[in-house]
């Protein structure tokens, strides 16, 4: 990873994210018992003064979360350093977290379950922390997200070797959400899995955005990056279905593929444009369609961004950029379909059927009494039309302009402003230069233009093969026989001697091998040698991922002495324990988070009063015992004494979920 004291724009707004982080913490922490206070105290003074502390400690968190909110919005720090004049794309922020400490429970498990000495494998749980510790700052290239999913493939082989189905292993995961700031803490492996696939999906976008758009490579590579971040974000929301924070919900998730999706095809439209755009009528044609097309897909994304419950998390400045996007680029499309009809009459010499078919296929419908052919060779009317699509292209741009004003956090972004105000003056200019002696005749209001892009940008599924990954605990065996799932004896030592150049068994399976066809009277059977024991060791040689032959030709070297093996006997693996910490959809453990519960429960009973909903930073009592593994905070609330009795964040916090 990446050093994390580099003096960089990057990491000084990740270490500025972390503070926050910390800061929402104690805040949090501070409302949280004040409202066990406020429920516990009959007091009157006291309930005052406690209100009073209410008020001021959810206005911290506000201006916390504004704070959290402009660090999203920071996207100046992640742009190409080149001189450039482009509107800025938006890239993630990598989510925080803390420190783990693998050491003392691994050591435990490897002694306990796999009979072995831990201290021998020191060295790969450091490893393993190294790992972890150099994935909180990847570098921002493709070494950066080979090292990401090399963690998360090293995690999946951590899992299956180290975290049983029927207990807890007791580390903690903790992990800030990006949007929020609040910690989500469990002790369930699926949320580091989770979190890492995120953070896979984050660097990608800081890639895109990084990329160089004044070059035809920068932009396939931008173009690029952004559809594989929205395949690792898909994949998230397919896989982990009930994941415990906002920015990792599937309604949160569907719009940021949306977006990632959307910032792609801006870089396709702007790759087609880098050449330049040519004052011809078939070329504006085209580039009208694409440009609308970039239109449309923001257009959705900033509805999509104001659905509930995705609008109250997701930052207020990236729904006005996605709006004041959607403007500009549907003014572009209103600009360059009037320049076709005001700066290209029909000549005699060109095709009046392919452009009455290329002018109609812009169209979804044509005002009443309108054939585009008559357009086409009617100059009044050309030109009538022309200037009605100036009138919309000047009308969007005013909104672009106006949007981008009311907003605080987009005013500051001078490049912004530079480009939405040259598009406006250059329609402006061109409306000028038109004749002005029919504007009060003119009826004629300009259609909509049908987007259509030859360029279709779709989701990139991650290619997690292609990172080769060795598992770090690989002395431990085979993974298909020694994993956290099975059980065996511990290893037992048989001393036995061929007789008559027999073994009195056969070996078979791969590796390890077993022994099966055993000769109840042999000597290795007299010596405690069970039909489908697994032999580990040969004369104190580990032979774990020996193969038939191979253990075959250990025996041979012996000759005639006797030979000593280690074997362990296969025991009976108990039902799995399904505990309700975290969602892996491919039949594994369930995770319920707060917005998951409250919108099952939405599902499952639609007759029943559906409860009041949580503002930013409060979490309801109603389902802490389902969720006891996440931190659950419970909102502010004002009222009489006389109120229920409930559990409060500090009587929740086992040795299992405790984030203290």
């Amino acid at each position: 990873g990446c050093n994390p004291l580099a003096e960089t724009g990057r990491s000084k707004l990740q270490n500025q994210r972390a503070v926050l982080n910390q800061q929402i913490l104690k805040a949090v922490r501070l409302r949280a018992g004040a409202e066990n206070l406020l429920r516990a105290t009959n007091n009157n003074k006291v309930r005052e003064q406690v209100l009073l502390e209410l008020s001021f400690v959810n206005s911290d968190l506000q201006i916390l979360k504004e704070e959290l909110e402009g660090l999203n919005i920071s996207v100046e720090v992640y742009q190409n350093t080149e001189e450039t004049f482009s509107i800025p794309l938006v890239p993630l922020g990598l989510k925080e977290t803390k420190e783990v400490d693998f050491t003392v429970p691994l050591k435990d498990f490897i002694l306990e379950h796999y009979s072995e000495d831990s201290s021998e494998y020191e060295d790969e749980i450091a490893d393993l922390m190294d790992l972890r510790q150099a994935c909180r700052t990847p570098s921002r290239d493709e070494a950066g997200t080979e090292m990401l999913i090399s963690y998360f493939l090293q995690l999946g082989y951590v899992e299956n070797r180290f975290f049983p189905p029927t207990r807890h292993m007791g580390i903690l995961f903790t992990w800030y959400d990006s949007f929020t700031g609040v910690p989500v803490c469990q002790q369930n492996l699926l949320l580091e899995k989770a979190s890492i696939l995120f953070n896979i999906g984050a660097l990608y976008t800081q890639i895109g955005t990084r990329c160089n758009r004044q070059t035809k490579t920068g932009l396939e590579n931008a173009v690029d990056a952004f559809q594989r971040a929205a395949g690792v974000l898909s994949y998230l929301k397919e896989t982990f279905t009930h994941t415990p924070s906002y920015d990792m919900s599937p309604a949160m998730l569907n719009v940021l593929v949306k977006m990632m999706l959307a910032q792609a095809q801006e870089c396709v439209f702007e790759q087609i444009s880098l050449p330049g755009i040519r004052n011809e009528f078939f070329t504006l044609v085209k580039m009208t369609q694409e440009v609308a097309k970039v239109g449309e897909v923001y257009m959705l994304v900033n509805t999509a961004m104001n659905q509930e419950p995705v609008k109250d998390n997701i930052p207020y400045s990236w729904s006005k950029l996605a709006q004041i996007k959607s403007d500009h680029y549907k003014a572009l499309a209103h600009y360059f379909i009037a320049t076709i009809l005001c700066d290209h009459e029909l000549q005699s010499s060109d095709d009046e059927d392919q452009q009455e078919k290329a002018l109609s296929q812009l169209y979804d419908y044509v005002p009443e009494g309108v054939m585009v052919l008559t357009i086409l060779k009617d100059k009044v009317q050309r030109k009538q039309l022309g200037k009605a699509h100036l009138r919309k292209a000047i009308v969007y741009h005013e909104e672009a302009l106006r949007v981008c004003s009311l907003c605080k956090k987009l005013r500051n972004i001078d490049v912004l402003q530079e480009v939405l105000t040259a598009a406006h003056k250059r329609s402006l200019l061109k409306y000028a230069q038109q004749d002005k002696e029919d504007d009060f005749l003119s009826l004629i209001q300009a259609p909509d233009i049908l987007p259509k892009t030859e360029h279709k940008v779709e989701t990139v599924a991650p290619q997690f093969s292609k990172v080769k990954v060795k598992d770090f605990f690989h002395r431990l065996g085979p993974l298909s026989v020694f994993s956290a799932k099975q059980r065996w004896t511990a290893p037992r030592t048989i001393r036995f001697c061929c007789e008559a150049g027999e073994l009195g068994f056969s070996l078979k399976g791969g590796s390890p091998v077993q022994t099966y066809c055993l000769d109840p009277v042999c000597s290795a059977a007299l010596m405690g040698l069970k039909e489908g024991d697994y032999i580990v060791s040969v004369g104190g040689v580990d032979c774990k991922w020996l193969g038939v032959n191979e253990v075959l030709e250990k025996f041979k070297s012996m000759g005639e002495q006797p030979i000593e093996i280690e074997v362990i006997s296969c025991q009976d693996t108990t039902a799995s324990m399904h505990s309700k910490s975290a969602t892996y959809s491919v039949g594994m453990q369930k995770t319920y988070s707060l917005i998951c519960l409250a919108m099952e429960e939405d599902k499952i009973d639609q007759t029943k009063k559906a409860p009041p909903k949580l503002p930013f930073l409060s979490w309801g009592t109603k389902n802490r015992q389902k969720a006891a593994s996440t931190l659950c905070l419970p909102s502010a609330v004002a009222g009489s004494s006389q109120i229920k009795k409930k559990l409060s964040p500090f009587t929740l916090l086992s040795t299992e979920s405790s984030l203290y």
